[in-house]
């Protein structure tokens, strides 16, 4: 008795094509000598749907008894026909890191109530999002085939990574911001154990350029000292604005003599940018602190180089 376990999470008409391939393959096994085209109504729903549908044999051998004509929009003409002499493609086309999923899942051994996501290579050798929910065949408590439907998600993928961009990046600067430095911040504070500092940066004077000169001085200030601190810190360093005025650099796997000479060389950096700049200047009040382990110090760590740049804040004004 074939027993077929349904994924749950399908839409309508996901749901829909794939009952109607499961119709159809009952017949198959039954031998019936009726021909899927013999169906007009059903062929058309499975071949003008974006989706595409399978029918694979796993057991004895993998072997695919169906592929809906769509698939052929991404892998190119001809790979159906190619699918079925040798449905051994799929191995051969799938992302390297996805391989373990695709060699779980024609072994049972995957969630089949969720999505299953996946790379292939396409037509012209570059890899494409794939979302498939796929429903197990038992024989026996054997599985013997697989059969789903699978989606294209690149445009929700572009999506996802557009998001998941913005979310960490500083909209004016386009630099890390303060939720992806807390993130950081606790990363290496409580799972990960390494050298680590904190340099702090404290724009001086931009309130008052803000006033003279309007907030789109303002704005083209902060935006070139973000994209001066991006290109100066480049190796094993997070650099972040973390308030309109300031600044962040979480830097790695440095000594603390390198730390400060980075500090100084920074400035150096700065007074270079001054001399060629004729818009604006960018004036910097820098604090640093550095331990050569992270884990439950990240807080005072901040506090510290918090503290060393309001004192270099101070010394200007006094002078």
């Amino acid at each position: 008795m074939m027993n077929i376990q349904f994924a749950q999470g399908f839409g309508l008409g996901a749901l829909t094509v794939v009952l109607v391939v499961i119709y159809f393959f009952r017949r198959w096994k039954k031998k019936e000598t009726d021909s899927f085209k013999n169906h007009e109504s059903y062929m058309h729903v499975i071949e003008n749907t974006k989706d595409f549908l399978y029918y694979c044999q796993v057991y004895p051998e993998l072997q695919f008894k169906y592929l809906g004509p769509s698939a052929e929009c991404f892998f190119g003409e001809g790979s159906n026909a190619d699918a079925y002499r040798d449905a051994g493609v799929a191995f051969r086309d799938i992302h390297p890191e996805d391989m373990d999923i695709l060699q779980k899942k024609v072994h049972g051994q995957v969630d089949f109530n969720q999505a299953i996501v996946q790379r292939w290579k396409d037509k012209d050798g570059n890899y494409r999002w794939f979302e498939e929910y796929a429903t197990p065949i038992y024989e026996n408590g054997v599985l013997v085939a697989l059969q789903g439907v699978v989606r294209n998600i690149d445009e929700r993928k572009k999506l996802e990574e557009t998001l998941t961009y913005r979310i960490a990046h500083d909209a004016l600067t386009d630099i890390y911001n303060r939720e992806f430095f807390e993130q950081m911040m606790e990363k290496y504070n409580e799972r990960e154990d390494i050298a680590a500092a904190i340099i702090l940066c404290d724009l001086d004077g931009l309130k008052c350029l803000n006033d003279n000169h309007g907030h789109k001085t303002g704005d083209f200030l902060i935006k070139e000292t973000a994209h001066l601190l991006e290109r100066f810190f480049t190796e094993d360093a997070y650099v972040s604005r973390i308030g309109g005025d300031e600044f962040a650099v979480i830097l790695l796997k440095k000594e603390k003599e390198q730390v400060g000479l980075l500090a100084e060389k920074l400035a150096e950096e700065i007074s270079r940018y001054n001399e060629n700049s004729q818009e604006v200047k960018i004036n910097l009040s820098i604090g640093f602190a550095f331990s050569e382990n992270s884990r439950g110090v990240m807080e005072s760590l901040f506090v510290e180089a918090d503290n060393h740049m309001y004192q270099q804040k101070r010394t200007k004004k006094g002078a």
